[in-house]
């Protein structure tokens, strides 16, 4: 941002988070902005009478920085709506997430918008103007304002905000014009950059499709074009190498269940041996986890180990409505109940095993129901005789290591573009936080 110039004088704010502002500008708190700061509750029932259709209902997971997302919006009906009219969303409010790990995130509602309400952990700050809450929806994302958030939900020694927190964070105020001129900059730079955030988000999208489609055809056809092929009889797998075997995966591997030792116990955890749940299911190779167990957990029988190159799947959780992660132990470990472990037999190398699952990972979810309280969970028996096709163990070798070299460039590139796509969030945010603090003056930029 070096090509901007800062304003040509400024005094001293008397708020430490916002330092120096530009002499001609003032100083609020929300309170003195927005005349009404509240939030909505959570209906009677909770999720037993979330519907598919109706009034919209947002929770903190609906709010980002970047607008709302509403591909996993649930609803109420217009009965229980009627009984939430104090938590009614409206356009050009700004919502604020006041609780929990994404505290602070924050968006304004766009104009015009279907009817909606929403949960105790957002808050609605709601100014007079729709300018009003265009250059607060700006501010609440700057590092000034965010550094408040940190300040009061610490202090209060939890991770929360109440309405008086909220209405005592302080924001610098330009005058009208010059608030418009510097959100009408900022919308502009924001477009062209959301624009190239979102070309390098569609890039890291096909690359991943890409890598997709190359492990499954790997695992499936093998690496010789021009091998005589046979009807596997199996409709969705289609044609397979002539000299590849089809078998069950029950036939093929063991599996080994999971469960939590008792909480309550402390003896049995902080330990050094490495507890598995879904949350560390982030990596395709997995040595290291966020919680461990003490070696009394196993002598108790509480857990068990599975040895290093067991390959685990998530068998029941939130994470299978999206995506089926397949994991390989280098090291011994422990896993919950959510988890299987499985062990391959002689007739198959561990890491194709892995990349086999990958490959079949679309087939694996159509083998889902529900749990309850719309948690997925696998079909056990539907999802172990699900049909593999497996070459020999030479075979399985020489695609791993072609599936090694291929994947490995595609990851590079996906790294590297993920990195730039860092950098482009990184700039726009802090040319949110130089504008609204005064840091550079954008009253005459073209």
């Amino acid at each position: 941002m070096s090509h901007y110039k800062p304003y040509p004088a400024y005094k001293d704010s008397g708020v430490e988070w916002l330092g120096r502002v530009p002499e001609h500008w003032d100083v609020k708190s929300i309170k003195y902005v927005a005349p009404h700061v509240g939030s909505g509750k959570t209906p009677s029932g909770g999720s037993e009478v979330y519907q598919n259709s109706g009034i919209l209902f947002l929770r903190s997971q609906n709010v980002y920085d970047d607008g709302l997302r509403l591909d996993d919006a649930t609803y109420i009906s217009e009965e229980i709506d009627l009984t939430m009219k104090g938590s009614r969303v409206r356009a050009n409010d700004v919502l604020l997430n006041i609780t929990g790990a994404s505290i602070g995130r924050s968006c304004l509602v766009p104009e015009p918008f279907q009817p909606a309400n929403v949960n105790q952990h957002v808050c609605i700050i709601r100014p007079e103007s729709r300018e009003e809450a265009k250059w607060l929806s700006l501010c609440l994302k700057s590092e000034s304002v965010q550094s408040q958030i940190d300040f009061s939900q610490n202090g209060a020694g939890r991770e929360g905000l109440n309405f008086e927190q909220i209405g005592n964070i302080c924001i610098s105020l330009p005058p009208t014009t010059e608030r418009l001129r510097i959100s009408e900059h900022l919308a502009h730079e924001g477009a062209r950059i959301d624009g190239l955030i979102a070309k390098k988000t569609r890039f890291i999208e096909l690359l991943g499709e890409k890598r997709q489609a190359l492990i499954t055809h790997a695992v499936t056809r093998g690496l010789d074009p021009t091998a005589k092929t046979k009807d596997s009889g199996i409709e969705w797998l289609g044609d397979v190498p002539a000299h590849w075997q089809v078998a069950p995966l029950k036939y093929v591997v063991s599996f080994r269940s999971g469960g939590t030792p008792s909480k309550e116990n402390l003896e049995f955890w902080d330990g050094d041996i490495p507890w598995a749940s879904a949350k560390d299911m982030k990596k395709e190779k997995l040595d290291d986890t966020q919680d461990h167990l003490t070696q009394l957990a196993f002598e108790s029988g509480a857990a068990s180990l599975v040895p290093a190159g067991s390959i685990l799947v998530v068998v029941r959780g939130m994470i299978l409505a999206r995506i089926f992660p397949v994991v390989e132990t280098t090291t011994p470990m422990a896993i919950n109940q959510d988890l299987k472990a499985l062990q391959p037999s002689g007739r198959l190398k561990s890491g194709f095993l892995a990349h086999l699952l990958r490959g079949l990972a679309g087939e694996s979810l159509r083998r889902l129901e529900e749990a309850g309280h719309g948690t997925k969970a696998l079909r056990m028996e539907a999802w172990t005789s699900m049909q593999l096709s497996i070459p020999g163990l030479e075979e399985q070798q020489k695609i791993l290591d072609y599936l090694e070299e291929k994947i490995s460039h595609l990851d590079n590139l996906i790294t590297k573009t993920q990195l730039s796509l860092t950098l482009l969030k990184e700039r726009r945010s802090a040319l949110i936080t130089a504008a609204v603090a005064g840091k550079i003056d954008l009253r005459e930029v073209s």
